[in-house]
């Protein structure tokens, strides 16, 4: 059985005394899901060497350890896609994702996904992890993209995310000239009832709260920069259509004053998708315990859209 690196945690001389478990739980931050897995591997859990029951109290000085067994997607078929790398950690692949790719296989899209690339990259390099995305980005978006190596890894971010505690920062490009120069837009969302696969604000939907502020505004249009406090599905296109300003390329939430324009027929030769890109992830790294900050530049069907708008 092969291991992924221990985390390790030596015992202060004030938490002498303590229950393993609590050692585990509040210092580690493993959840219990995670800790009822690791525990029944032969090396999941040790103090200064020698495995152990989580019930027992430690001394000063103890070096405890967890291990979690190495795994692989099986199910992915690898393929030599191009990968646009930001950083790669024993613990994190942070990625620059395209627009047009979807992140992981669905039924009737088993290839040419992110998933197929970075099987591909981590068996090239002889690195044994499972494919495991700590958040979503939509086919069409752009950005910022984590992927966890270890159980413990997506668990640590999923909880932050949970605290609302990770920074997610988008740049969109919208219709409309701006009375507000920022805001919030805290309506709930749902799914259509007639059309499923689209969400609407709706007061029986659930709390979604989105921040804004113009970073540019051009003659019929704006560049806003977007952060979230909720992650609910098709958040910022709801919500920026709700507020009249629907994002450009987003043919499933236009309005019809914007999407008969002469403008919106030239942006749409000029864009394929909705300019939405996810420019700024930040958290805490599980492995160094610092606030971690990543960034994906503007991509150039972006930028090209930007200088035609200036």
């Amino acid at each position: 059985m092969s291991y992924y690196e221990p985390l390790v945690y030596i015992v202060p001389p004030e938490e002498e005394g303590f229950i393993l478990k609590t050692v585990l739980q509040k210092r580690l931050m493993v959840s219990r899901k995670l800790l009822s897995r690791i525990k029944l591997t032969e090396q999941g859990i040790t103090v200064n060497g020698v495995r152990q029951y989580i019930n027992i109290k430690v001394k000063a000085g103890d070096r405890v350890e967890i291990r979690m067994e190495e795994e692989t997607s099986e199910d992915i078929l690898p393929q030599d896609l191009p990968l646009h790398i930001l950083h790669e950690d024993e613990h994190l692949l942070i990625l620059a994702k395209e627009a047009g790719v979807i992140v992981h296989p669905t039924h009737g899209h088993y290839v040419n996904t992110i998933a197929n690339a970075v099987v591909y990259h981590w068996q090239q390099a002889g690195i044994t992890c499972r494919f495991r995305p700590v958040h979503r980005l939509d086919q069409e978006t752009s950005g910022v993209l984590a992927i966890a190596k270890t159980p413990y890894v997506h668990q640590q971010i999923s909880e932050q995310m949970i605290q609302h505690q990770v920074k997610k920062e988008y740049l969109a490009f919208v219709w409309g000239r701006f009375t507000d120069t920022k805001g919030t837009i805290n309506e709930p969302i749902d799914r259509d009832p007639e059309q499923p696969h689209v969400r609407i604000v709706t007061p029986e939907g659930y709390s979604a709260v989105t921040h804004y502020e113009v970073v540019e505004q051009y003659s019929q249009a704006a560049l806003v920069r977007i952060w979230l406090e909720t992650g609910r599905t098709h958040q910022i296109r709801v919500h920026m259509r709700h507020l009249g300003h629907p994002l450009i390329g987003d043919k499933m939430y236009t309005l019809p004053e914007f999407e008969s324009s002469p403008d919106a027929a030239e942006a749409g030769e000029r864009l394929t998708r909705q300019a939405l890109h996810a420019f700024k992830l930040g958290f805490v790294h599980p492995g160094t315990r610092e606030w971690t900050e990543f960034n994906a530049p503007l991509p150039a069907d972006l930028a090209a859209l930007q200088a035609w708008l200036q």
